[in-house]
């Protein structure tokens, strides 16, 4: 009677720790679960800028490709978006001969009245969320390009601030900012940058950081 007991209690023993292993077990799953959601947490999220973030926009008017280029310096180094100023007749190589008399910019320079260079669009998409807006060009006999200033005219840029920028072989800035803030009549503009006809990007993106950009 003894042994059966002693059978009984030791059968008894065994199947409570078979329990205890089998709960053990089942407790497992519920722990790796938490720990895949600490992790989850814890995973970086896609940091590119959605075009709602998007605030900077640069505006240019191109002859030669000069003057593009900076701007793509640009918007590449601050992630902003672009909008290029076309006439609606393009200017062709011969047009921009300035040592014939008879070339258009010769023309047009020339007579003011020829100046009003229609163009394809001056409206932005979105033109209200922009806060700060880049406008290059090439320098035109000390001056800037004119077909930019029929979106200077076209546009509002109040609560904005303006930051214009330019290319040439040799000619200075000059006054061509202010005389495109006195077009505009609104907008924060800033003190301007003058750029090589080759200028490298390290040049762009050094002139923005000290404007206090945050480049790429």
């Amino acid at each position: 009677m003894r042994k059966l007991k002693k059978w009984s209690c030791l059968l008894l023993a065994l199947l409570m720790l078979s329990a205890l292993a089998a709960c053990g077990k089942k407790q497992q799953p519920d722990s790796d679960a938490s720990q895949n959601e600490v992790q989850d947490t814890d995973t970086p999220q896609d940091s590119t800028p959605t075009e709602e973030q998007t605030k900077v926009l640069v505006v240019y008017f191109s002859a030669t490709g000069s003057t593009k280029a900076v701007a793509g310096y640009i918007a590449e180094t601050l992630g902003a978006d672009t909008f290029e100023l076309t006439p609606q007749e393009p200017y062709l190589a011969a047009d921009l001969d300035y040592n014939n008399s008879e070339s258009r910019v010769c023309r047009e320079h020339a007579d003011p009245a020829l100046q009003d260079v229609a163009l394809t669009s001056t409206a932005v998409e979105s033109w209200e969320r922009y806060d700060t807006v880049f406008v290059g060009y090439p320098i035109w006999w000390g001056g800037s390009a004119w077909p930019v200033n029929g979106f200077v005219k076209a546009n509002d840029f109040t609560g904005k601030t303006v930051i214009p920028f330019c290319t040439s072989a040799s000619s200075a800035l000059g006054q061509s900012g202010e005389t495109l803030a006195q077009l505009a009549g609104t907008g924060n503009w800033q003190e301007g940058q003058r750029f090589g006809s080759s200028a490298a990007r390290s040049d762009v993106a050094d002139w923005l950081t000290g404007l206090g950009f945050t480049v790429r």
